[in-house]
């Protein structure tokens, strides 16, 4: 584990988020309810849960928040997690609830989803700035491909996101120019 399981959680978590708007097939996986109440459910998110279109839009909006930490370098990465968790008056505590140990949350139980994500989120870069490692933060090599991930690799290998199939796509067309090199 390169970071404290909540981090990797909230990092994997973001991920997720983002890449449902970066599709190689161009859906949105995150515009019904039915996707966020998904989303809530896969991560295990608590507190405020809408079920509605407002927080849909709501969501989205955080999704363009998030995604933003991608596109930038750790120093600028530093500030925009830094205007994150002020405009939420983030306050980090532990909690422990369900099955899950001591971990951080750092908004208030009333907050809604897109704003839980967006802190969230900062909180796990929070960590990620702190220890240098912001060149885990990448963007697929895949051909064409704009889609995010967190290399959690203790080499810092991983190259390709999960979303769009681009390792498997990289390995074909490896295969492929390695048969056609030899006939």
């Amino acid at each position: 584990m390169v970071f404290a399981r909540d981090t990797e959680l909230n990092l994997l978590a973001a991920v997720e988020l983002v890449n449902t708007a970066r599709r190689r097939d161009g859906h949105d996986a995150m515009a019904t309810v039915a996707d966020v109440d998904g989303f809530f459910t896969r991560w295990g998110y608590t507190g405020r849960h809408d079920r509605d279109d407002a927080e849909v839009a709501h969501v989205q909006a955080a999704r363009a928040r998030v995604a933003r930490l991608w596109e930038v370098d750790r120093d600028e990465a530093a500030e925009l997690v830094n205007a994150m968790l002020r405009e939420a008056d983030a306050t980090p505590f532990l909690v422990r609830h369900d099955a899950v140990d001591w971990h951080l949350h750092a908004t208030a139980p009333g907050a809604s989803l897109g704003t839980v994500v967006v802190v969230e989120t900062a909180m796990g870069v929070v960590d990620v700035v702190r220890s240098d490692e912001y060149e885990r933060m990448k963007v697929c090599e895949g051909e064409g491909c704009t889609a995010v991930l967190v290399d959690l690799s203790r080499n810092r290998s991983r190259r390709f996101c999960d979303v769009n199939s681009c390792g498997n796509r990289a390995h074909v067309a490896a295969y492929r120019a390695r048969r056609a090199g030899t006939e």
